[in-house]
């Protein structure tokens, strides 16, 4: 009786390309959740692109189920919004896998999940009491401030 449900789960497992992945709405992540096959599958270790303007920066990704989900939607071009001079966010239509932790201290570039659903990427360093889970972090900040700016700002997150 197992054997039927293995050959069936493999048959599935195969047909379901990354271009199939790639054309889920956000809604459909919450199936994509129950099926922790296709998370721990996204648990590699990977590199994000986000780019603003023309700038791009490269984000080296954590390793987690929030970051695993976070690639079953990708690409992503977002309107972030700004806030408190030091970070933009984008609340998703979609909760995420969340492993919240007490920071301390933020760091430019830093991306990650406040909540469940609120995307953020910090442009400037600073402490917090807020707990947050990590996503990844940009290799290479320099500038990332002054490209940023302290308006709101499409930001394009693909997978690199």
């Amino acid at each position: 009786m197992k054997y039927p449900f293995l050959i069936l789960s493999l048959l599935f497992s195969t047909c379901f390309t990354n271009q199939e992945k790639e054309a889920l709405r956000p809604n459909d992540l919450n199936l994509v959740n129950k099926s922790d096959t296709n998370l721990n599958n996204q648990l590699i270790q990977s590199k994000m692109k986000i780019t603003i303007d023309s700038k791009i920066f490269i984000v080296t990704l954590d390793e987690n189920k929030t970051t695993a989900a976070l690639k079953v939607i990708m690409p992503l071009t977002l309107n972030m919004n700004e806030l408190n001079g030091n970070e933009k966010y984008f609340q998703l239509s979609t909760n995420l896998p969340t492993k919240m932790e007490n920071i301390g201290n933020i760091q430019e570039g830093d991306l990650m999940l406040w909540g469940t659903n609120t995307l953020v990427l910090f442009y400037k360093s600073f402490q917090t009491s807020y707990k947050y889970t990590k996503i990844g972090r940009i290799e290479n900040p320099t500038d990332l401030a002054s490209v940023v700016g302290l308006e709101n700002i499409n930001v394009i997150f693909e997978l690199e």
